[in-house]
């Protein structure tokens, strides 16, 4: 557990510290996979505009005069076939990995709204006034926005 989480006062209980920590878990999963689908989304990009470059460099400008001939020259490349194959490839990791950032990005903000819905239940009575340092603490040190439901 984070040591800012456990160090929280006596207004807060056990099960709402996991709660908080849970969320924090939940946020940086999201951060991985934001960051991951950023790196693969821009390689592939770099990628495919490198590779459609060599193609138009190598094979569609000195052979123009036949779209046949360009084809034909392509097919009989394995290579080329190859990279095919690797753009495709890397443009189906990119989806697999947005795919991942939304799913973690739905799980943490159902979490963060779920705190946010029952703060009335988790810090009940006189630890209702110092709810607000739990939540200063969260949106400092973890860039968790507890006060309201909206991002």
């Amino acid at each position: 557990m984070e040591p800012s989480i456990v160090r929280l006062g006596e207004g807060t209980d056990e099960a709402t510290k996991q709660m908080l920590q849970n969320v924090v878990k939940r946020k940086r999963e999201f951060e991985r996979y934001r960051k991951r689908h950023l790196l693969i989304m821009w390689t592939s990009i770099f990628y495919t505009f490198g590779w459609a470059y060599y193609l138009y460099a190598a094979f569609i400008e000195p052979f123009s005069y036949s779209l046949f001939k360009i084809f034909s020259i392509i097919a009989a490349h394995q290579v080329q076939l190859g990279l095919l194959l690797v753009t495709a490839a890397l443009w189906g990791m990119s989806k697999i990995w947005f795919d991942k950032r939304e799913k973690a990005e739905k799980e943490y903000h159902a979490l963060r709204c779920e705190i946010v819905d029952r703060s009335k239940d988790l810090w009940k009575g006189e630890s209702w006034q110092s709810r607000h340092k739990v939540f200063e603490m969260m949106q400092k040190e973890f860039d968790i926005n507890l006060y309201h439901e909206n991002k």
